[in-house]
């Protein structure tokens, strides 16, 4: 699901999760938003960011803050990483597994291009930088082997999975993403390393990104085994 800027310290910043009664305080705040304009939305989007990282009931989505970033985790709190401590795993179904530091996949060809994010419930943020290395090129290094079917991308939260087939995981714009806006992906966007698909909405761009395993199947990620679509399409 989508993510957004680092939202500093407020409400629920130790990690916990927002509770029911606060989100739903906050639609009436967003019924107010309707009424008086964008700069009370704009005022609604930075009260909430800081609620809306630890909102696993997507409840706030509901409010209605314009094209700007929400922000989701199923899990809560999730412990950040950083250069000395990140790695991502290529493995599976694969002649060559790799494991990559942060310095490793910068080191690569990096693909730069600007896109729309777009989330399932029906918000959007036109116009975001994205800079990363495509998903294609580390299928590539890790030669999938003839029994590979799909990937499955998982975070480090702990909990987050979702799937692709390898045909769609190697189109031209699934990258592992390292940067957006000109600047490092933050923790709250996902970093240090995330993925983002163009085509697809955004719960199937893994966020907090720790594995690529290569599969013999297609079986349903974390949001695909709760009814979200399999394909995950925009559009579709």
């Amino acid at each position: 699901m989508g993510a957004g800027p680092d939202p500093g310290p407020g409400p629920g910043s130790d990690g916990a999760p927002v509770g029911r009664r606060v989100v739903l305080g906050l639609l009436g705040l967003g019924a107010l938003g309707v009424v008086t304009g964008a700069s009370v939305q704009d005022g609604l989007s930075k009260l909430l960011a800081p609620v809306q990282l630890r909102d696993p009931t997507g409840l706030t989505s509901l409010v209605p803050l314009g094209n700007t970033w929400r922000y989701y985790s199923v899990t809560g709190a999730v412990e950040p990483r950083d250069a000395t401590t990140y790695s991502l795993k290529v493995a599976g179904l694969v002649d060559h597994p790799t494991t990559y530091r942060l310095r490793d996949l910068e080191a690569l060809p990096q693909l730069s291009f600007t896109d729309t994010f777009h989330c399932v419930t029906g918000w959007h943020v036109p116009d975001v930088p994205w800079t990363g290395v495509r998903l294609s090129d580390l299928l590539d290094r890790a030669a999938p082997t003839s029994k590979a079917v799909g990937v499955r991308f998982h975070s480090f939260d702990g909990t987050y999975s979702v799937n692709m087939t390898l045909d769609q995981a190697r189109a031209d714009d699934v990258v592992v993403a390292l940067g957006m806006y000109g600047k490092p992906v933050t923790h709250d966007h996902g970093g240090p390393v995330r993925i983002y698909s163009g085509s697809m909405y955004g719960y199937k761009s893994t966020k907090w990104l720790s594995e690529i395993e290569v599969t013999d199947n297609n079986d349903p990620g974390y949001w695909e085994a709760r009814g979200y679509p399999l394909d995950g399409f925009i559009g579709e």
